[in-house]
């Protein structure tokens, strides 16, 4: 069930494990540099490896059964036990099978990460920021079935409770795995409530969604850094034009800029900015490395830019079209409960595959 190359490389991390199994338990271990990094890889190895172990067991024991129900043996008891034994494994041998195609070809280094996200406002004016304030509560709600916490970062809201801008963080299991999918343009097609004569309009959002790095894996220099303090302004609490407890951060070696404003408390605003920051440069460094892996740029389609449109959200037609696989979705289903496992499922399986194809 599985490919034969994915099969050699599965075959390749059992030894890669037994290797970092050994390094570990050498005495002097926890005085060397790279222990936490060993530590790290053996529990991402252990993951991979722990399930194709009892995907091999499963393979056995179908083989076995399927050995037994094609005999000649005159105990024809036997060989319905087999084949029931047969129908209750090749399911789960099969959502195995699945599930190591995707830790090999479609998960990466980023999967288990905790993301950093952005909606933006784009084309639309009033009725945009309205649009990114829906998709920040469809986000919300997604979040909220999931289990995992969501925090916001930094906001910009406008007078009509929309956002032109808006950050904020999500952590859980396997995060990033999902979320990445979002990456990109969102369309919106409505009536807006301030449109009198019922015309739909068209308006735009982006988001854009980081993995959020651990500190060692981005290496952030103060030299770098120029930080500025200002007086908070917009929408806030009692510390707005009082204190100045806003922050931006400006990291003079790529040019990239973050300013947060979210708390009243300028150690807090910095230390947000900072994970904003730091998000940022490893998602652009992770793009030029990837940039550079053009065979494998082509068959990924969670990592778009935020220029590229991906998907429609019809009101009038109660529809939710994803421009990558061409599937339609029910539109008050997905944005107003946050039900995106179906969105998200869908589009997991067209990049395994579009994967599977590649090889």
């Amino acid at each position: 069930m599985i490919p034969l190359l994915v099969e050699k490389k599965l075959e390749e991390l059992v030894v890669e494990h037994a290797t970092v199994e050994s390094r570990l338990a050498e005495p002097d271990v926890h005085e060397r540099s790279d222990y936490p990094d060993l530590t790290r890889k053996l529990g991402t190895l252990a993951k991979r490896v722990s399930k194709f172990r009892e995907y091999q067991d499963l393979c056995k024991q179908l083989e076995e059964n399927e050995e037994l129900s094609r005999s000649g043996s005159e105990d024809a008891e036997m060989r319905e036990l087999a084949k029931a034994e047969i129908s209750e494994l090749e399911p789960r041998a099969g959502q195995l099978a699945t599930e190591l195609i995707d830790m090999m070809l479609v998960e990466d280094k980023n999967t288990s990460k905790n993301v950093i996200m952005e909606i933006r406002a784009g084309a639309g004016g009033d009725e945009a920021a309205l649009f990114a304030a829906d998709l920040f509560r469809m986000y919300s709600k997604y979040v909220e079935r999931k289990g995992w916490k969501i925090e916001v970062l930094d906001q910009s809201a406008t007078d009509l409770k929309g956002f032109k801008e808006i950050t904020f963080s999500v952590t859980g299991q396997s995060v990033f795995r999902d979320l990445n999918y979002e990456m990109g343009g969102h369309r919106v097609q409505r009536v807006p409530d301030t449109e009198a004569s019922g015309r739909i309009h068209t308006s735009l959002a982006t988001v854009a969604v980081m993995s959020e790095p651990e500190e060692v894996e981005v290496d952030v220099k103060q030299s770098d850094l120029r930080i500025d303090y200002y007086r908070s302004s917009g929408p806030g609490g009692q510390n707005v034009n009082k204190t100045s407890s806003a922050v931006r951060i400006t990291h003079q070696l790529t040019g990239l800029v973050v300013a947060i404003q979210e708390e009243s408390s300028q150690h807090k605003n910095r230390a947000k900015a900072m994970r904003v920051l730091r998000s940022r440069l490893y998602d652009l460094y992770e793009s030029e490395r990837k940039s550079k892996e053009q065979d494998t740029r082509r068959s990924q389609i969670g990592s778009g830019d935020r220029n590229q449109r991906v998907r429609t959200y019809n009101f009038p037609q109660n529809r939710v079209t994803d421009h990558r696989i061409g599937q339609n979705f029910n539109l008050e289903k997905v944005v107003l409960e946050g039900d995106l496992d179906g969105v998200i499922a869908g589009l997991r399986g067209y990049e395994r595959e579009e994967r599977l194809k590649s090889l």
